[in-house]
């Protein structure tokens, strides 16, 4: 599929409302708080819809959405696109300064935000310029309207705002790996294209698929895959607005609402393979498919997932700037380690610092083109012509690529490390420690010695049942020496009790640099 295909006035609310002709009585979403139908989603998005518009909000105007991942998400998602405003997906793990900065960076006027989050834009809003009206979904509060009140009496039918394909549908923050977030703009064409492209091509999703993700909603990784690529096919998705991190409740998740494809981190992966009895406490024989993103996945975690649950892992690599993935193996064609082949519909090569090809095995620079990729980053000039490059986009990852096309990650660019004048990628290190039957999970970091030399730091994460201990330590080191090229083993083995991450599973390697 490419953008041509499309009508030259597409809005990206056809992904939900082409269902309505032959599925709208069929469950459309389902979640702790309720399940809703085609037909129902359908008719609550457009009581939002008029509600946007009643509160004056124009096409091309930004709407906020902090809300953690209940039916009302995507409800207000779809009636911003409808409308021909822009939807503002905000994450809900940040500070308030950090939303101070993003609402007064896409000034937004309105902001739907969960009632627990609530507190967190309370006290910066007297620093808002141009935050108008806030909107709560629970119960009313001093200086914000509820949601069941705010829609309350508006029509359940709303005429589509004539959008250009090419039309900004959504902004995304990035997840701030490297610091700062990035105001990332994609336009109605890019949302149905990443669907076809990877969810319906390359997952091979039909009607008769249950989509269930851990990446959030406000994560495009999450936004894509649980909820564009399955409502594009007619399937159905299953919301979880609990936290990611405790394994046991999601699996509960899947022994409830019976999902067929099932999405995670490599983190989220470890965690689950270390409950005790997973299989026997739970049921997971609904699952034909998994799905990874947000990191590397290890080869030992696919292998002790394929070898726990008979299931296969699809691994890949995204970018918000992309939206989606844009390399990745495909079922029935997984090399366990690697992220796979380019996407039909994306060309990526892997260049030196003079723009030329490396060879098959050397590392490079991984550059991509596509019909998805945005243009640059919202209010952030130089960083955008470092990162868009012509039709390129210069993702900052580092990769190399086997003789059968497979393509492998290294590292950010920013986390390679030269050890005795040689390249060593701290993502084959980690996934040699990971195979060490202690560790859950572990970030490489360079480290200068007494003779200011680089050399690699690991910062490990031990599974319950193993102390933290010196001679644990050195049992790592000598453990990484028998399994790879001596001078890469790590220098130094650090046991923590978690990683610094983002929302969407990704190692803040930065933060460890500066411990």
């Amino acid at each position: 599929m490419k953008a041509a295909d499309l009508p030259l006035h597409y809005n990206a609310i056809e992904i939900l409302e082409h269902n309505l002709a032959t599925r709208s009585s069929k469950g459309a979403l389902f979640s702790d708080s309720r399940s809703l139908t085609f037909q129902q989603l359908s008719a609550e998005v457009n009581r939002v819809a008029n509600a946007l518009k009643a509160a004056g909000v124009r096409p091309g105007e930004y709407v906020g959405l902090l809300a953690h991942d209940t039916p009302e998400w995507v409800i207000c998602f779809f009636a911003t696109l409808k409308i021909g405003a822009i939807h503002v997906g905000i994450n809900t793990l940040l500070t308030p300064e950090e939303y101070d900065y993003i609402l007064n960076d896409c000034r937004a006027r309105i902001l739907i935000v969960s009632e627990p989050l609530l507190e967190k834009i309370e006290v910066i809003r007297e620093r808002q310029s141009f935050l108008e009206e806030v909107i709560v979904l629970g119960d009313p509060q001093p200086g914000a309207l509820g949601y069941k009140q705010w829609i309350d009496g508006h029509p359940t039918t709303c005429a589509t705002y004539p959008t250009h394909r090419e039309d900004i549908a959504t902004l995304n923050y990035s997840s701030g790996s490297t610091g700062q977030p990035k105001g990332i703009l994609h336009a109605h064409k890019d949302l149905i294209l990443t669907a076809v492209l990877w969810g319906q091509n390359v997952l091979g999703l039909q009607e008769d698929d249950c989509t269930f993700a851990l990446a959030k909603l406000f994560f495009t990784f999450g936004t894509g895959g649980n909820l564009l690529m399955p409502f594009s096919v007619g399937a159905s998705i299953v919301l979880f607005a609990g936290s990611p991190r405790i394994a046991k409740d999601v699996m509960r998740q899947i022994n409830r609402y019976r999902p067929t494809i099932f999405y995670n981190s490599p983190t989220g992966y470890a965690m689950t393979l270390a409950i005790p009895d997973l299989l026997e406490r739970y049921d997971l024989s609904s699952l034909r498919l998994c799905v990874s993103a947000g990191e590397a996945l290890p080869a030992p975690i696919w292998h002790q997932w394929k070898e726990t649950t008979g299931l296969d892992i699809i691994d890949g690599i995204g970018a918000t700037e992309v939206y989606h993935i844009f390399i990745s193996n495909q079922p029935g064609h997984i090399k366990p380690g690697a992220s796979g082949k380019p996407v039909p519909g994306y060309e990526v090569r892997i260049i030196d610092e003079n723009w030329d090809d490396v060879q098959p095995g050397e590392i490079g620079n991984l550059i991509l083109k596509g019909e998805s990729i945005a243009l640059s980053y919202l209010h952030q000039y130089d960083r955008s012509k470092r990162a868009f490059v012509g039709e390129w986009l210069f993702t900052g990852d580092k990769y190399w690529m086997d003789k059968e096309g497979y393509f492998y990650h290294a590292g950010r660019s920013d986390d390679m490390m030269k050890v005795g004048g040689i390249w060593a990628s701290p993502t084959e290190i980690e996934s040699t420690i990971i195979s060490h039957p202690a560790v859950v999970e572990c970030a490489v970091v360079a480290k200068s010695d007494q003779s200011e030399l680089v050399k690699p730091k690991a910062f490990v994460v031990l599974k319950d049942n193993h102390p933290a201990t010196p001679e644990l330590a050195q049992e790592i080191i000598s453990f990484c020496r028998e399994h790879m090229a001596a001078y890469k083993r790590p220098r130094w083995v650090e046991f923590v009790d978690h990683l610094p991450k983002t929302a969407t599973g990704k190692i803040q390697r930065f933060k460890l640099r500066g411990e």
